[in-house]
């Protein structure tokens, strides 16, 4: 009788399974299709999606009425995209290898970074932009088609880069990186993960002054194209055919399965609780349980 009690203890107390971000019979949205290759969803404070169609020049939007457009093309064959707090549209313009700033009103644009240490960087891929105006991106190199033959790396290494508010671009120490792609960070600021495509690892640091990276630890055992955040502070990776969801511990949650290669997501829409993913020719999205906490 004493074993039977202490197993219906043990029972009483087990922890429960933790529970899916995604939303109670939620079913996977093929919202538009046709592209050639879709990156870098953000969205604006509103909840509308900006995205790149990046081997057709273009940024679409999708927007929170579910109606589809062309918001800049050509735009510097962007890559990545994040929305700061003034509501300005950061773009890693993969053409000459530069870092842009969109404003979103008149579509005029700024070079706010050409080059490291007079070099041409690698192709800015992804970038978190912060609440004071500073940024990380990270610097992967892929040989691309539309550039000009001959074209060679000129850095030393692909590295994540760290652009102050006032401008001053640093490479940040985030200590040995294969092939840096996906960077998020959370909403306070204080920490960023950074997704070694190339070692299939992601690591997570805590941000210092002036932007220096500290105590780095192996997050996950995977890589990650794109990613994102919620507000219970799960972390979403995009690889393969799948978008998987770890907790803040690192622990792997949710998986869901995507039709094409997974290259991006973000939360949007009028609540922030819609899910989307950009996938090979097409963007998805997915109902979610909880809303979005990164700004991307």
């Amino acid at each position: 009788m004493r074993s039977l009690a202490l197993f219906a203890l043990v029972a009483l107390v087990a922890p429960a399974r933790a529970e899916s971000p995604v939303a109670p019979d939620a079913k996977l949205q093929k919202l538009a299709t046709g592209f050639k290759f879709t990156e870098g969803p953000a969205p604006d404070a509103d909840g509308n999606v900006y995205f790149t169609d990046q081997p057709n020049d273009r940024i679409h939007v999708w927007s929170t009425e579910k109606k589809l457009s062309t918001f800049m093309e050509p735009c510097g064959r962007s890559n990545g995209l994040a929305f700061d707090k003034e509501g300005a549209l950061w773009a890693c313009a993969d053409d000459k290898n530069e870092l842009w700033k969109i404003d979103v009103k008149t579509k005029e644009k700024k070079v706010i970074v050409k080059d490291f240490g007079g070099k041409l960087l690698n192709g800015p891929n992804d970038i978190w932009v912060r609440d004071d105006g500073s940024a990380f991106f990270s610097d992967p190199f892929y040989r691309r088609p539309y550039w000009k033959a001959g074209r060679q790396i000129e850095q030393d290494k692909q590295a994540v880069y760290f652009l102050s508010a006032d401008g001053k671009l640093t490479r940040a120490d985030a200590g040995e990186i294969k092939q840096p792609n996906g960077v998020i960070g959370t909403p306070d600021g204080k920490t960023l993960y950074v997704a070694d495509i190339g070692a299939g690892k992601t690591y997570q640091y805590d941000i210092g002054d002036g932007g220096a990276l500290k105590n780095r630890k192996q997050f996950c055992a995977q890589g990650s194209d794109g990613m994102t955040i919620d507000t219970d502070g799960n972390v979403y990776f995009t690889l393969g055919k799948a978008t998987t969801i770890y907790d803040k511990t690192g622990k792997k949650i949710e998986t869901i399965a995507v039709p094409e290669n997974c290259t991006n997501v973000c939360f949007g829409g009028k609540d922030k609780k819609t899910l989307f993913i950009t996938a090979g020719t097409s963007l998805y999205s997915m109902a979610m349980r909880v809303g979005g906490a990164a700004r991307q």
